[in-house]
């Protein structure tokens, strides 16, 4: 018995120890990506804590300063571990942490000021695993499909990263190429997700995210579909082609595929970075002001919305031709289609009401009106309310155009109108007034009565 327990714990030995040299010997294997080691991590971090806060809190009275400075420890603590998760199980995990960073408007501020870093530390494939995919994908090498090829990538993200490329007739095009594993773990993570937060809402029943784990059920399959980012490129270009402004870059369909994305190559400075606009004399009040317009044609005009505007997906340039300013609009996977123009009362929901009462269109329009609000505290613009203003006017239009089809009278026709008119006018006028304030001028105005009428002794 001796010699058959000293036999297999020789083979056993030997085992793991060719096991670790594999490992260690092969680079491209990673062992977080097995899933004993992702569910591992994800139950542990979870359990840490709930502990933490079934036990740091419960001993201090709720509501006293000492409970406040404590869960605000307590939530930074718990952030940093949910942010290590992330970056540790990465792909869908690093989405949903980018996220829950955005949900300024729901999340304590710990949370989303630990998350925010996500969106740079999105993991990077290596050149291996890219040419994988392009070869299962498109049938060919690298070197058949392109004249030169950089390696080190663009800009990475959690779900794929972006190469520069050439094209054998010379053309510059951007490649994005899926993360090779991303797509067998997504389901697997989500289910993981959905599991630990059930769980979770055991342990506190205020506990309301499962919301968050039936969007990403959702909107994942969505973004891991590259055609369909394609499409709704091409849908956008279209529906705001009167925007001059606005640069939209063509999809070459013969290299595209589910998994790897061929477009137009276009430059440009993040849409937050003043310095790049002041160097380049790119006005920021422009751009705000045109931001606005374009968001709210798509919320309220055409109900058709580009849910992720963070400032890596929202480029800014001058145009090559003309010189004038135009916002190149990046990553097209997750678009939300509304209702909103015909039914909008379903989408005025209570703020003080638990999220998972909250329409889920409602939440990404909410993200994506904090993003925009973000980058116009960026720019240094939000004294001037273009977007508000802008959005408005949309409002105001839309509202407008419904009432018009709903009523066959012209006399009820033309009311409408004049009152859109004088509706459109008073904002005009407000627009006015806030740009002068803007310029200071009134202050000039008021100096130069005050010098030629001095007040008397």
């Amino acid at each position: 018995m001796a010699r058959k327990a000293l036999k297999l714990a020789s083979w056993t030995s030997m085992a793991l120890a060719a096991s670790g040299i594999y490992f260690y010997s092969n680079k491209y294997l990673d062992p977080n990506d097995f899933g004993a080691v992702r569910v591992g991590r994800a139950v542990a971090t979870t359990a840490v804590i709930s502990y933490d806060y079934l036990t740091s809190l419960k001993s201090v009275p709720y509501g006293s300063e000492e409970y406040l400075q404590l869960r605000s420890k307590v939530h930074l603590r718990s952030a940093r571990r949910l942010c290590e998760l992330c970056c540790a199980n990465r792909g869908t995990f690093i989405k949903v942490g980018q996220h829950l960073g955005a949900l300024d408007y729901l999340l304590p501020e710990e949370y989303t000021s630990t998350l925010k870093v996500l969106h740079s530390q999105a993991p990077q494939s290596s050149m291996q695993e890219i040419r994988q995919v392009i070869r299962e994908d498109l049938g060919k090498e690298i070197h058949d499909l392109f004249q030169s090829f950089d390696d080190t990538p663009l800009g990475t993200a959690s779900l794929a990263q972006v190469h520069k490329a050439v094209l054998h007739d010379g053309r510059t095009v951007a490649v994005k190429v899926q993360h090779p594993k991303v797509r067998a773990q997504s389901s697997k993570d989500i289910l993981l997700m959905e599991v630990l937060v059930l769980a979770v809402k055991q342990l506190f029943p205020e506990f309301e995210f499962m919301w968050l784990v039936d969007e990403a059920k959702k909107n994942l399959p969505l973004e891991l579909d590259f055609l369909n980012e394609g499409r709704n490129a091409e849908k956008v270009s279209q529906m705001l082609r009167h925007f001059d402004f606005l640069k939209v870059p063509r999809i070459h369909w013969d290299l595209s595929t589910e998994r790897v994305l061929l477009m137009e190559f276009v430059d440009g400075g993040q849409v937050n970075d003043r310095d790049y606009m002041e160097r380049n004399k790119i006005d920021v009040n422009e751009i705000s002001r045109h931001l606005g317009k374009m968001y709210s044609e798509m919320i309220f005009v055409n109900g058709f919305v580009h849910c992720d505007p963070h400032p890596g997906n929202v480029l800014v340039r001058k145009h090559p031709g003309t010189g004038k300013a135009e916002i190149v609009l990046l990553d097209h996977g997750l678009y939300q289609d509304l209702e909103i123009r015909n039914n909008a009362a379903n989408y005025l929901p209570q703020i003080s009401h638990l999220l998972n009462h909250v329409p889920r269109q409602m939440l990404l329009i909410l993200k994506t009106n904090d993003l925009l609000r973000g980058i116009e505290a960026a720019l240094g613009t939000r004294a001037s309310a273009s977007s508000f203003l802008n959005m408005s006017r949309c409002c105001i239009r839309a509202l407008a155009e419904h009432k018009k089809k709903n009523t066959c009278s012209f006399f009820r026709r033309t009311q409408i109108s004049f009152s859109e008119a004088f509706n459109l006018w008073q904002i005009n006028l407000h627009e006015l007034i806030l740009r002068v304030k803007g310029l200071k001028l009134a202050d000039r105005v008021l100096a130069l009565i005050c010098w030629l009428f001095p007040a008397p002794l």
